[in-house]
């Protein structure tokens, strides 16, 4: 049995929104159990395919991810510990519930790396929780906290639940620009390479868009990591700590699993042993990383600080 993990900040390190690929029309529901624009219910099954809608929903309410799998002993008493507890919170949570073996892109986003893995989304960013079957009470305790983050964070809606009761109204959403549509139209059909090349042509065009700079070092970031396990990435990097490739995509496998403070200590330290170009590698690395979690972000701040010392 694992203990909660959750992080004092809630903060996750991949902002998720980038994924959300479909703003001017309304999200197709998945094949069973609800979803954030169709059947009211706050227990869905999601897939790797439909995960977008589930970013979109963290930004009205917050989203707890439970992976889990058939023929997993722990997942069965996790399961209906979690289904309880999110349908007492009357739509204040949504628990989406993701099938490892048929879910891979999932399993990796969030570096499952054993089940069940609990994980909450909000406002687009992930955040990881635990691992194991926690007792009901402390499963209790994770989820109160969640809501008080969210409660911070201005998310604080609900989803409706039940037979006679409809959905608040929704703003009407902001139009999409054409190439940024074109890289979440890419990225629901796992097409990687083409989203990052529609974001390069929105940066071409406007280098100062600031959410297509971001969404390419997101989508780049989860290219490197596409087809590679966990224990490959670091078995690599603690094999040759001199490799500069190994040692960023061990910082990238950081990253992508909530591990922010890591993933900059590894980048920073490795910049300290380095000069000319391969520094060079390193820095620009690291700025993809800080879009990634965000300019304004605490420890982007501190990181921008001690890579300025270091290049000065």
């Amino acid at each position: 049995m694992s203990e909660a993990r959750l992080p004092a900040s809630m903060g996750g390190a991949v902002d998720l929104s980038a994924l959300a690929a479909r703003h001017e029309q309304p999200a197709a529901a998945p094949a069973s159990g609800g979803a954030p624009g169709g059947v009211p219910s706050a227990i869905i099954d999601v897939t790797d395919a439909d995960f977008a809608q589930v970013v979109e929903l963290s930004n009205r309410v917050p989203v707890i991810i439970d992976i889990w799998a058939e023929w997993c002993g722990p997942c069965k008493q996790l399961s209906p510990v979690l289904e309880r507890l999110i349908e007492g919170h009357g739509g204040r949570l949504v628990l989406a519930k993701v099938d490892a073996d048929t879910n891979p892109q999932l399993v990796q986003a969030f570096n499952a790396q054993s089940i069940p893995t609990v994980a909450a989304v909000i406002g687009g960013r992930p955040a990881p929780l635990f691992t194991g079957a926690l007792p009901e009470e402390q499963v209790k305790d994770v989820l109160e906290q969640v809501l008080a983050f969210a409660e911070q964070q201005g998310i604080t809606g609900r989803v409706p639940v039940g037979d006679g009761e409809e959905a608040p109204a929704e703003p009407a959403p902001e139009p999409v620009p054409p190439l940024h549509q074109e890289a979440y139209d890419a990225l629901e059909i796992g097409d990687l390479p083409a989203a990052i090349a529609a974001f390069e042509k929105a940066i071409a065009q406007n280098p100062r868009d600031a959410e297509a700079i971001a969404g390419l070092a997101q989508v780049s970031l989860l290219s490197r990591l596409q087809g590679r396990s966990a224990d490959e990435v670091r078995a690599a990097a603690a094999a040759d700590p001199r490799d500069i490739d190994a040692q960023m995509l061990a910082a990238d496998l950081d990253l992508s699993g909530g591990h922010v403070e890591d993933a900059f200590l590894r980048l920073l330290e490795l910049m300290a042993t380095l000069s000319g170009d391969e520094k060079q590698d390193v820095r620009l690395r690291l700025l993809d990383h800080f879009e990634i979690v965000g300019l304004d972000d605490p420890r982007v701040v501190a990181a921008r600080k001690r890579l300025t010392a270091l290049l000065y």
